[in-house]
């Protein structure tokens, strides 16, 4: 029965597997053709010619480098917006879990209403608030929005709850440590694995986002990689020539812009290991 469940959970797993690679499998072989072999090969091998390196210099050299501008508002966008909103998760789950204070029931209720409320029932409103504020085509109109994360808010809360020992904070305040002192030279160290996990996703979250920087931007040289992309993809789809031409730059872009949060995963992955057990009482 066991060797059934295993067998019955490794197909599984293998076809979850397929599911999840198949996109990317087809992006890396798509990456290598020209627009022409896009619709003229199987979707699912290789074209005539190999031209991933010449798609990847036509992609970078078109239009003066845009797409290499595209990428660093991403890069900036994604970094500022994750570490900030990390930071202030952090700060904020620590004081839900480790402090009593009036009203901390009712502002925790909120927060976690907030969750249910989609982003994208936000996004007027937070145009119409940016616009009286004249920071609608700017940078800040994208990193501010993503600098609030109520989800990461609420999983530092519950992480902090258990990562960080009572014993460990009376011990520090016995010695005469402050309390901001307690936080970055005790707990925080706990609270990493739960710090990255939150950057992580407020990192994949904003570099994905499209919405919001459509409605916001109007500026290409402040475009992300994905509204970028967009743009390239409706001018291939509805042009003739050199612009259809850019539909193979389209599919290489897309390629390319997954690369730096494979990185990013990779990098950070070993936080998540290293340290859960950081911060534990000692015998």
């Amino acid at each position: 029965m066991n060797r059934r469940r295993s067998t019955v959970l490794t197909l599984a797993m293998g076809a979850l597997l397929v599911y999840f690679l198949f996109p990317l499998f087809w992006l890396i072989i798509a990456s290598t053709k020209t627009t022409g072999d896009l619709f003229s090969t199987f979707g699912l091998w290789f074209g005539n010619d190999f031209s991933l390196l010449t798609n990847i210099r036509e992609t970078f050299t078109h239009n003066d480098g845009q797409y290499a501008r595209w990428m660093a508002n991403t890069l900036v966008y994604s970094v500022v917006s994750s570490v900030g909103a990390a930071s202030l998760a952090t700060f904020a789950g620590y004081g839900f879990a480790r402090y009593v204070f009036r009203g901390r029931s009712v502002l925790l209720g909120a927060v976690l209403g907030t969750i249910m409320v989609p982003t994208t029932a936000l996004a007027i409103p937070t145009y119409l608030l940016f616009s009286k504020a004249s920071l609608v085509n700017t940078p800040w109109a994208i990193i501010l929005p993503s600098l609030v994360s109520p989800f990461g808010l609420f999983l530092m809360w519950v992480y902090a709850r258990d990562a960080v020992a009572d014993s460990i904070l009376e011990a520090a305040r016995i010695d005469g440590a402050g309390e901001l002192a307690i936080f970055f030279r005790v707990t925080l160290r706990s609270l990493m694995p739960g710090f990255v996990t939150v950057l992580l996703f407020t990192l994949v979250a904003t570099w994905n986002n499209y919405f919001l920087p459509l409605i916001m931007l109007n500026d290409p040289s402040y475009y992300p990689i994905t509204v970028g992309l967009s743009s390239w993809s409706a001018q291939a789809v509805g042009g003739s020539g050199a612009n259809a031409d850019l539909l193979a730059s389209v599919v290489t872009g897309s390629l390319l812009s997954i690369i730096p949060l494979i990185a990013a995963f990779v990098l950070l992955q070993r936080y998540w290991q290293s340290g859960l057990s950081a911060g534990a009482v000692k015998e």
